[in-house]
């Protein structure tokens, strides 16, 4: 496979993994200059050529389909958890490069696994979340990185909800191992957080299990019982890089819901975030000594699901490392598991791994918006 040598250039995409999340992606992809998504494939070959023939992509068949096509120079990875690494490691000793949804595995023995084939490979990885990449969070991180809210103190995430089997058609892999709340809705708050004030040191965590049966609730699978893998609400403290301290909370047993509640405290301000499962949204900042909020202007991209695989084809023809990276997403399952390894030994579990830091993007980089590509 040729790397593409300019975003501009055709860069053909195969999409694996036809389920819910994938209408999103088939939506977005083809409106990045250059992308051609050229084929889909998932295990339910039926179901691959339903979302190929929604979507005008011109191929479908099963996984092995997409990941052998010469065709392809990105596969975008959108199976469950429990297949993201050994689906991405067969794309990348095919010689694709990968852009997986989040986990990037299942634990940190399979993430580094992953890795390992992709240097083998000479290949890259992306990963969910790419919400970071939105205007929202980037702003955001021009006011912390400019000390519009002084030194960064604390912070406070939180996601609370019934759970996913009141509406998903098919939640059993979300409450299966490498999901439940902590990997499925944290990786976004995590992802967040390491950007925005560097990575995690340490950690301190409570876990609580729910009921260890749960039943669909709507679609053609209502009332079908499953079993729950993990547990489904964790509260963790986490020590960040920077000297802040975080609060947060990731919970599918809760019957109020409260979705996307990113705070940042600093000496001088209080930065409340857009919900970051969003790629933009409502940015407020609060002056030290005052109980005024104003609503501060976002800049930047808002395209949706697909930016990270839009900036890893802008890295590749650069020769620059890309945002949305096996590091940054192999420290957020690291944080994850040194959760979980918290709330279950009931100890403070400290945190190694060490992403790199990143620059800002330029508000004006905005792919598949408005017909151009800015770098």
């Amino acid at each position: 496979m040729s790397r593409p040598t300019d975003v501009a250039d055709r860069v053909g995409i195969g999409v694996v993994g036809c389920g819910t999340i994938s209408r999103t992606y088939l939506e977005n992809l083809p409106r990045i200059p250059g992308f051609d998504v050229v084929a889909c494939g998932d295990l339910d070959v039926a179901r691959a050529r339903a979302a190929a023939d929604a979507a005008g992509v011109r191929h479908a068949g099963g996984p092995e389909d997409v990941i052998g096509r010469p065709d392809v120079d990105i596969v975008v990875n959108l199976t469950v958890p429990a297949a993201h690494a050994e689906v991405g490691a067969a794309a990348l000793r095919a010689g694709h490069h990968v852009y997986g949804e989040k986990p990037l595995a299942r634990s940190r023995a399979e993430a580094d696994l992953l890795i390992a084939a992709a240097e083998a490979a000479g290949r890259r990885i992306g990963s969910a979340p790419d919400t970071f990449l939105g205007a929202g969070i980037q702003t955001a991180l021009r006011l912390i990185r400019g000390g519009t809210i002084g030194r960064p103190v604390s912070a406070i995430a939180c996601f609370q909800d019934p759970g996913p089997d009141r509406w998903h058609p098919a939640p059993e892999f979300l409450f299966a191992a490498g999901a439940g709340a902590l990997l499925d809705m944290g990786p976004y708050y995590l992802t967040a957080l390491t950007v925005l004030l560097g990575p995690v040191r340490r950690v301190a965590a409570m876990e609580r299990d729910g009921p260890a049966e749960r039943v669909v609730v709507s679609g053609p699978r209502a009332g079908h019982r499953f079993a729950v893998e993990v547990p489904t609400h964790t509260s963790a403290v986490l020590e960040l890089a920077s000297g802040a301290v975080a609060t947060t909370v990731f919970s599918f047993d809760s019957p109020r819901k409260r979705h996307g509640f990113l705070e940042i405290g600093g000496t001088e301000a209080t930065l409340r975030l857009p919900d970051p499962n969003r790629f933009d949204g409502p940015l407020r900042l609060c002056p030290a000594g005052t109980d005024e909020w104003r609503d501060v202007p976002t800049a930047g991209a808002r395209l949706g699901r697909g930016l990270g695989v839009a900036e890893l084809a802008e890295a590749i023809a650069a020769n620059r490392p890309h945002r949305a990276n096996a590091q940054l997403a192999a420290h957020v399952l690291d944080v994850a598991a040194a959760v979980a390894e918290s709330g279950a030994r009931h100890r403070f579990v400290d945190v190694e791994s060490d992403p790199p830091a990143q620059e800002p993007l330029d508000p004006a980089w905005a792919p598949g918006e408005d017909g151009t590509a800015a770098g």
